[in-house]
This record gives C-alpha cells, sequence and structure tokens, in this order.
C-alpha cells in the first residue's frame, strides 16, 4: 500500500477512504490468521507507505491487521482520530512500532491475547494482556505485556521501591517473597530497561566468604589478631557509607577441621587487607627447637584445670602424649567441715568459709593448667598442638545456663467446734458436820469448773475460755462459787503459703538456695555441782530450717532438661511437753529428692501431700451422759477437722546465650523496681520522711552513682 505524500491535505483526506478500502479488499483475500506464528513469519511482508490523516482508530487498526496479517479487535471505549505518516516505504514491523506508538499518545495500546490483538485503554492493559515472558523476551515497542525476574541475590521487596518510579502509572509492580521474583506488567521497551537495571542490581554482595587455608599457623590463635586488626584498620570506605560500617561487616570463624580462616570483609579492599595480613602472619615460627616447643592458650569458658585432666586422659589413651610424665590427676580432697566452735567475732562458718574451694596448679604430662588465669600450658610439637587446640576449640564453648522456677504451695484448713456444761453443788444446812458435792468437771469444754471457781475464790488464775461462756453462782455460806459453766465455740482457719524459691545455674552444675533461719541445737552440756568453781558449758550445732532447694540440671538434645532435685521444708515446731525444755527446739520435716526430666519451659509437679484429718473428743459422766436430752448436762463434746493440701510445682527454662540472660534478668528488675514504686508511703503532713529506696532505672545505675559521689576537694592556694 503506497500513500503519495505530496498531494494537498485536503485531497488526501479525500482520497485516503478509497485506499484503505482497497487495502480491507486485498486483507479480505489474505488467509485467516494464525495464532501460532512466529514473529518473523508474523511481520513478513513488502514495505508499505503510511499515509493517515486524522484517520479513524478502528479504521487504521484494520488496516494495519490486514498488513500484518493479523486480525485486530477495538475496543467499543477506544474512540478518536490517528495520524501515521512514513515518507519512504518501512517494513509491516516498523510501521507496526509507529501504530504502537501513536496509540500510546493517545491513551490507547495493543494486547495479545492467543493470537488476537486488541486495542484497549492503557488502563485495562493489565487484566486483558495474555502475552508473559519468564526471563529475557524478544518483544520490543509499546506494546503492553507482563515479564516475570527471578532474582539471585537481591531481595524482591528491596527493589520494588526502586522500580515503582520507572514504571507508568497504569502499570504495576509486584514482589513475590516465595520464590524471591517480580512480577511487571508494563510496555515492552521500558522492561527491557528494567530488565539491564534488574540485572546490574541482582548482583552477589560484596561480602562474599572466602576460605584461607594456613600453613604455618594455628586458625585458633590467630583469628582474634585478625578480627581486631581488621575492625581498628583505616580502609575507606565506599562514600554516603556510615563511618565503622565496613569494619563491623568484617567477620573472621575458624575451622578446626582443616586449619583455616573463613572471612567475610564489607568490600573486596578489606578483603584483599586482610589476605595480606594473614599471609604475613601466616609464617614459622623461628627458634621452636630452643623455645621446647611451649604454648599458652587462654581459655574462655571452661575450667582450666579440669580440662587439663579431660586432654590428657584424652591423649594418653590414645598414645599420643609419648612419656610426658603421668597424667593421671591427684583425687582431689574433699572440703571437710571442721566442728563449730567459738568462732573468732562470733562469725558463723558459712560467712567465713569460700565459695568454693580454689585450685592449685595441675601438674603432669604435657598439659599444666593454671588456674590464677584460666590458661593451659602445653608442650609438644606443632602437630600434636594443633591436635590439642581442635580439641580445646570444641570443649571451651559457652555453656548454657538453666533458669529454675519452683513454687511450693501448701494449703491447709481447720474447723474445731466444741460445747461442754460443767456443774457443781453443795448439799446440806448451815451447820451440819458433813455435806454432799456433787458436779462434773471436765476440760473438753473448755477450762475445769473447778478452776474457775478458785480464780473467783482468789485462789487462782485460770480465764473462761474462748467462745460463748454462761456461768450461774451461788451463795456458799457466804462465798460465792460456781454453781454451772455453759461453753459453746466453734473456730475455723485457713492458711495459703505460696513460696517461690528461684535460681540459675550453669549446665551440669550444682546450685543450692536456703530461705529460712539459722536455728541452734544442744548437743552436749556440762554442768559442775561440787564445791570447786562452777563452769558449766553447752555444745551448740546451728542447722537451717526454711526452704532448701539443691537442684543439678542437665540439658539434653531437644530441649529437655534432666534434673536431679532435693527439696526441703522445715519449721520450727514449739514444745510444750514436760522434760523436753531443755532438749532444744523440735522441727518439722517435708523433704523431695527425684530426678526428673522436664522440657524446655514446661510446668512439672515434683510431688504434694494431702491430708485429711477428723477428731472427736468426747468427756461424759458413766450411764447418766448416755442417756437423751438429760445427758447433755453430764458431757462435753470437741469436734476438730484439720485439711492440708502439699504441692511442689517446678518450671526449667534454658538460656543459651547472653541475651536471653540479660531479657530476663532486666524482666525481674523492673518487677522489682515496680513493686518498690507502688509501696510507697502516703504523704503525711505530720511525718516529713515519704521517700522510700527505689531502684535505679536500667542504664541510670552508673549515672546516678557518679552523681551521688562526693565532689573531689580542691586545694586551696596559697595567700
Amino acid at each position: 500500500m503506497i500513500m503519495n505524500p505530496r498531494l494537498p491535505l485536503r485531497a488526501r483526506k479525500r482520497r485516503w477512504p478509497a485506499t484503505l478500502s482497497a487495502v480491507l479488499l486485498a486483507g479480505a483475500l489474505l488467509p485467516p490468521p494464525l495464532a501460532a506464528q512466529s514473529p518473523a513469519t508474523r511481520f513478513a511482508g513488502d514495505p508499505v507507505t503510511l499515509n493517515f490523516v486524522n484517520a479513524d482508530i478502528e479504521a487504521v487498526s484494520r488496516a494495519m491487521g490486514a498488513i500484518l496479517k493479523q486480525q485486530f479487535v477495538v475496543d467499543p471505549r477506544v474512540k478518536g482520530t490517528i495520524t501515521l505518516f512514513s515518507e519512504q516505504a518501512i517494513s509491516p514491523r516498523e510501521a507496526y512500532l509507529n501504530y504502537l506508538a501513536a496509540l500510546r499518545g493517545l491513551g490507547f495500546t495493543v494486547v495479545e491475547v492467543g493470537g488476537l490483538f486488541k486495542v484497549v485503554p492503557e488502563a485495562d492493559a493489565k487484566l486483558q494482556t495474555g502475552t508473559v515472558a519468564i526471563g529475557e523476551t524478544n518483544r520490543r515497542g509499546d506494546q503492553i505485556l507482563t515479564q516475570i525476574f527471578r532474582l539471585n541475590h537481591e531481595n524482591a521487596n528491596n527493589l520494588v521501591p526502586v522500580l515503582r518510579p520507572l514504571i507508568s502509572p497504569n502499570n504495576t509492580i509486584n514482589a513475590n517473597p516465595g520464590n524471591n521474583s517480580l512480577v511487571i506488567t508494563d510496555y515492552a521497551d521500558n522492561l527491557q530497561r528494567i530488565a539491564r537495571i534488574i540485572a546490574a542490581m541482582d548482583t552477589p554482595a560484596a561480602g562474599e566468604v572466602e576460605v584461607i587455608p594456613l600453613q604455618h599457623a594455628v586458625a585458633s590463635d590467630l583469628a582474634p589478631i585478625v578480627q581486631r586488626l581488621a575492625d581498628a584498620s583505616g580502609v575507606a570506605a565506599v562514600p554516603g557509607t556510615p563511618a565503622g560500617a565496613a569494619g563491623a561487616s568484617t567477620s573472621i570463624l575458624v575451622d578446626p577441621r582443616s586449619n583455616s580462616l573463613l572471612v567475610k570483609a564489607g568490600s573486596p579492599a578489606r578483603m584483599a587487607t586482610i589476605r595480606s595480613l594473614i599471609e604475613r602472619l601466616d609464617q614459622p615460627l623461628q627458634g621452636q627447637a630452643a623455645s621446647g616447643n611451649v604454648w599458652v592458650v587462654h581459655l574462655k569458658n571452661a575450667d582450666a584445670t579440669k580440662l587439663a585432666q579431660v586432654l590428657r586422659a584424652a591423649f594418653t589413651s590414645t598414645g599420643s602424649a609419648g612419656g610426658g610424665g603421668s597424667s593421671t590427676p591427684a583425687p582431689s580432697q574433699p572440703i571437710v567441715a571442721q566442728p563449730q566452735t567459738a568462732a573468732a567475732g562470733g562469725a558463723s562458718i558459712q560467712s567465713t568459709s569460700p565459695v568454693s574451694a580454689g585450685a592449685g596448679p595441675s601438674t603432669g604430662g604435657f598439659i599444666q593448667a593454671d588456674p590464677s588465669t584460666n590458661s593451659l600450658i602445653i608442650t609438644a610439637a606443632e602437630p600434636l598442638y594443633r591436635q590439642v587446640r581442635a580439641m580445646i576449640d570444641q570443649l571451651d564453648s559457652r555453656r548454657a545456663q538453666v533458669y529454675i522456677e519452683s513454687m511450693i504451695v501448701e494449703v491447709s484448713g481447720s474447723n474445731a467446734a466444741d460445747f461442754g456444761l460443767q456443774w457443781q453443788g453443795l448439799l446440806g444446812k448451815d451447820g451440819d458436820r458433813y455435806g454432799l458435792g456433787i458436779g462434773t468437771n471436765t476440760t473438753v469444754g473448755g477450762p475445769s469448773i473447778v478452776s474457775l471457781s478458785q480464780t473467783l475464790a482468789g485462789q487462782g488464775t485460770t480465764l473462761p475460755g474462748e467462745g460463748l461462756n454462761i456461768a450461774l453462782l451461788r451463795n456458799y455460806g457466804g462465798t460465792y462459787a460456781l454453781a454451772a459453766v455453759a461453753r459453746a465455740l466453734q473456730s475455723q482457719a485457713n492458711t495459703n503459703i505460696v513460696s517461690t524459691p528461684n535460681l540459675i545455674t550453669l549446665d551440669n552444675e550444682e546450685a543450692k538456695i536456703v530461705v529460712g533461719e539459722n536455728v541452734p541445737f544442744i548437743t552436749g552440756q556440762f554442768t559442775n555441782t561440787g564445791t570447786a568453781t562452777t563452769s558449766p558449758f553447752q555444745t551448740i550445732e546451728r542447722k537451717d530450717v526454711g526452704i532448701t532447694l539443691r537442684i543439678k540440671p542437665q540439658i539434653g538434645e531437644g530441649g529437655t532438661v534432666r534434673m536431679t532435685i532435693y527439696q526441703e521444708q522445715s519449721a520450727v515446731k514449739e514444745t510444750t511437753a514436760a522434760g523436753t525444755s531443755n532438749a532444744g527446739p523440735s522441727t518439722t520435716k517435708r523433704s523431695i529428692e527425684s530426678t526428673v526430666v522436664v522440657d524446655d519451659g514446661a510446668i512439672l509437679i515434683l510431688g504434694g501431700l494431702i491430708s485429711d484429718t477428723f477428731t472427736d473428743s468426747k468427756a461424759k459422766v458413766p450411764l447418766l451422759g448416755d442417756i437423751p436430752v438429760i445427758g447433755n448436762l453430764f458431757r462435753s463434746e470437741k469436734r476438730e477437722k484439720n485439711r492440708s493440701n502439699l504441692m511442689v510445682f517446678l518450671r526449667p527454662t534454658i538460656l543459651r546465650d547472653a541475651g536471653s540472660a540479660s531479657k530476663l534478668s532486666l524482666d525481674r528488675y523492673d518487677l522489682i523496681r515496680a513493686n518498690q514504686k507502688d509501696a510507697q508511703p502516703a504523704t503525711h503532713p505530720l511525718i516529713p520522711l515519704k521517700d522510700a529506696p527505689v531502684l535505679p532505672p536500667v542504664g541510670a545505675s552508673a549515672s546516678a552513682s557518679a552523681a551521688s559521689a562526693p565532689a573531689p576537694a580542691t586545694a586551696a592556694s596559697a595567700p
């Protein structure tokens, strides 16, 4: 199809419909379009010259379909005119690209769905396009399609805000975190530009891990030195990077198996600096034979004395240590508590004895221990030292801790009720030589009526019991005495005791907490009753009375905790029995000793005691007390019911790192501080003291201590 561009505009306007009809007629004679045509076949054809001036979009779309041998469908919402013009003959593909560019300027575009080209508004193109490309595509021009970009290094969510301004407002960009990909719908030409941007940004991070094997030095010895030097080195950072960011991104790990360093640097320049530093440090030592191959290893977590014994035993059993001396450690001497005597100053042995016995240097074999610096001194050749050092690195690790919360709950109650009637009388007249006294006298229903009568007569100190007391007085020969006493009493008592001893200890280390009193018990006494000077004395032994909790936890695989537990609850019991006042106090004791396995954070009941006691006490006159109704005058009765329920619960929590321990400590710190703030006394107009002590907020302890410290005195200058 050839349009003459030299015709006047008016003539071209009059003549283009006839030319368009011819084109449409020629298009009707073409074979039907194929949806599966390749791009080369689809845009094949003779060159054409475009000369459409203010032509209807629908008519031009039909002409373009005839040129491309494709079927075009125009959306009813697409209205208006379009101008396409070319000075020379162009290929059908170039004609199609000009057509797409003109449509885009009018706010329309072409989408391809199953081989059918649809002319739709640009806002609806993202919903109707059927072209989806994965990876690279050969589509070009202003046709809208959807392309999926799979990222290998960069996070898809990080690229969305970067690429969003580069996409037309009517089109979309979305990130799929599942497979780390981007789904973008836009024009083909813009997608090619975005693909180049994504390819430039989706690159491996600068901090790639590099494995540097060592030939002479030991990786465990070299890693701390290189790490400190790398953090303190002044390698120039990338402009705009915060100060210290490059150094903070450098991390060095040790692989004892291959004696290598795993280095991750923030930039290639820093990696080159670290590699050069390692090469200069990885040199054979000078004069090893003269120094005797002596190595000093400072431990971070393990105990030097215990670890030395383990290493000597391990290498002696394998025959690697040679004849460096005996490796069997001397048996440790137990700490024997001396009998408590009159200590100087009255201090108890618990306050004067050390927490743990100081270990002496561990000698023997090729591995020595220095407890003062917690170090190992190894005398061995370099190959053997490397084997020992590899084992030290595996054993000298941070041990987890276990925080144990225990709860001792005791709920007890008692109900008691008693009723008693006592009476007495005197039969006879004034002047009679003999009289008859009759009455009841018991203590079940309260104090004896005889004791109360003596108190009333001024010859005793017995008081009436608690409850309701009704007494009848009578004059006996000018003296008033009790004739009858009735007493009724009901009492009820409930006790709810909750004790929560908590403690924290290292894995496989025993811990103990005691909350109570230190009570003296008499163990012996002597008194001289002869004529010589009397020098009596007593020997006593102090024992802890209260709550005692001893636990040795062991962390197992899968987060379980195996614990050996001893829990004791004791109390001093008042003893009023005759003959026992000089024997010292009596104590009650309830203890549990067991071995259990608990999951991390789970609650386990260790044991308990449930008791229910009922006591019925009666005192009566034989035969007379059994008579119905009237028998109440000759008997007293008391009933008592006691209930006790004791349970012990336990919950362990594993603290594997310093962050967990710090978080737990801060929570408990804030809890105590909040309780102190709630317990502040109310303001009183006559009492000036109103501020109770409150813990300082976290992070303010140092500043508070500095503020409270007295200012240094300044020396006065001489006049």
